[in-house]
């Protein structure tokens, strides 16, 4: 009966295996779960943060022009000055109103480069500007809308084709070579809801959306410590059994 117990029990350098890669799981885990409470703490600040921007009053888009791209991004700005609507790009996009395309057109300022201006979505039938006459107005105008940084190269698992005149993002610089408008500036504006003459392109329709799934993130990753945890504890517990009903039995 003796012999019986002794063939149950485990040798003792694998319990201490087990146990040691099991407290190495338990730490990275529980640590995984502190780096997405982090994140947490820093998505929640970057949301605030977005948050302010959008909803302060406009700023001249020079006061913004220079900042890093994460600090201009979303910052509600103006600007003034006259479109070159020989110039337009076509973006595809997929908006609430269906599929479609953004329409880009440079905007020639006093106060700096040339600015690009997304003023706004357009529906397939409506890419053309002989469709929308009405809403290329020739003069000064003021545009008020969401600073937005250039999206190089194209759009996931499509490349924009400046040859074709295919493009899937906004990729300033390459819109600029093709178009030739000389230097731009390395943001663009996305047009706020301000209605264009004859309802087309429809501006507004940025959406600011950051995912924050951090903190469910967190819990699956301590769940997964508490109950690798857990299993050592049964296993502690099941060994200690073993050896006290052997010294007993023997």
């Amino acid at each position: 009966m003796s012999n019986g117990t002794t063939e149950r029990r485990r040798p003792l350098w694998q319990v201490a295996a087990v146990l040691f890669i099991g407290a190495l799981l338990v730490a990275g885990f529980a640590g995984l779960g502190v780096w997405q409470m982090q994140r947490l703490g820093w998505k929640r600040d970057l949301i605030a943060r977005v948050d302010a921007r959008i909803s302060a009053p406009p700023a001249p888009i020079a006061a913004v022009a220079d900042l890093p791209p994460d600090e201009a991004e979303y910052r509600h700005v103006t600007a003034t000055g006259r479109f070159d609507h020989s110039k337009e790009v076509l973006v595809q996009a997929v908006t609430e109103l269906g599929g479609g395309f953004w329409v880009l057109t440079p905007l020639e300022t006093s106060a700096g480069p040339t600015l690009f201006i997304n003023r706004g979505f357009v529906l397939p039938e409506r890419r053309d500007p002989a469709t929308r006459r009405e809403a290329l107005p020739a003069g000064d105008v003021t545009i008020t809308g969401l600073a937005r940084v250039t999206e190089p190269g194209g759009a996931f698992l499509r490349s924009n084709d400046p040859g074709a005149d295919r493009w899937y993002s906004r990729d300033l610089a390459a819109m600029a070579q093709a178009r030739g408008t000389g230097p731009v500036a390395p943001i663009f504006i996305d047009a706020d809801a301000t209605p264009n003459p004859g309802g087309w392109p429809v501006g507004g329709l940025t959406v600011v959306r950051f995912r924050n799934s951090h903190l469910s993130y967190a819990l699956t990753w301590f769940a997964l410590a508490i109950m690798v945890a857990g299993g050592m504890a049964i296993l502690i517990r099941h060994e200690y059994r073993l050896r006290n009903a052997d010294k007993r039995l023997g």
